[in-house]
């Protein structure tokens, strides 16, 4: 007891400071990893530092104090090769957040990607040729993503329309979608069980439905049969759409991103940690 209050006396706002800036890399570092493979390499790596560091405060194991000392400069080199993607990814993310500061970039980009995804849907639909785009959001979609055909290409209207063109390789399955780019193709989805009141609806309005009750995705469904439009969103789904209102749903979806010129991550710490006046400021910045 008499050392925790040593502690709480020495607390002052310069070590507040400190603590937030340490856990806002923290939180940081990890909003990059999620969805990601890396996420399991980096819960085996912390697993196993705890169990070394754990053994190594054993006094009277000397030879293995030493091979932890001597492997560490090694485990530190080997870090930025086995984590080379993400670290490339977040200087990306760092890059294009420093240009958002100072310009509309992003907004152009996402109102591309919804421009896009409008214009294909409703080639798709008037061909009634069937479709399932996923727009991956703050929830990372990795393991989805895994079971696809790795793309990164630009979303083109003319990209999607030939990806779901009938019988091609990649046309049975989901596309997803991260930030501006097409990340993979014909992925499978988990479909939603027990569908009250709409058993009418085939595999892939289904496979879009299950996709959104764990996460915040955001799913459009081209239907083969009817080419009817839809938007599945928090396992609801909104049917009979036309491009227009395609695009204004999309676009309400990504209006608080669009609209902030801050870090994503920096305003979903605010928002998660009720910081509800910061949040909207940083909103309407």
């Amino acid at each position: 007891m008499p050392n925790i209050v040593w502690v709480f006396n020495r607390f002052d706002w310069i070590a507040l400071l400190d603590v937030a800036l340490v856990s806002l890399v923290f939180y940081w570092l990890l909003y990059l990893l999620r969805g990601t493979q890396a996420v399991q390499l980096l819960r085996g790596i912390i697993i196993l530092v705890l169990l070394v560091g754990l053994l190594s405060t054993i006094r009277e194991l000397r030879a293995f104090g030493w091979l932890v000392r001597s492997a560490l400069p090694a485990l530190l080199v080997s870090i930025p090769v086995i984590f080379q993607p993400e670290l490339r990814r977040a200087l990306e993310k760092l890059g294009r957040t420093g240009s958002a500061l100072t310009s509309s970039s992003r907004e152009q980009e996402m109102g591309r990607v919804i421009e896009g995804i409008a214009a294909a849907s409703d080639v798709l639909s008037r061909h009634r040729h069937g479709a399932l785009i996923v727009l991956e959001r703050e929830t990372g979609l990795g393991e989805h993503i895994d079971t696809g055909i790795a793309m990164d290409a630009a979303v083109t209207p003319e990209l999607l329309e030939t990806i779901f063109f009938p019988n091609t390789a990649l046309h049975d399955g989901a596309v997803i979608i991260r930030d501006d780019r097409i990340v993979a193709a014909a992925c499978v989805l988990p479909l939603v069980e027990n569908l009250v009141g709409e058993r009418h609806m085939g595999t892939r309005h289904r496979a879009a439905l299950g996709v959104t009750v764990g996460t915040d995705a955001v799913v459009v469904v081209v239907s083969e049969e009817t080419g009817i439009i839809s938007i599945a969103h928090n396992g609801r789904m909104i049917r009979h759409l036309d491009v227009k209102r395609l695009q204004k749903i999309l676009g309400a979806f990504y209006e608080p991103l669009l609209r902030s010129r801050w870090p994503r991550w920096l305003v979903m710490v605010g928002r998660k940690l009720g910081l509800n006046k910061l949040y909207f400021r940083l909103r309407r910045a």
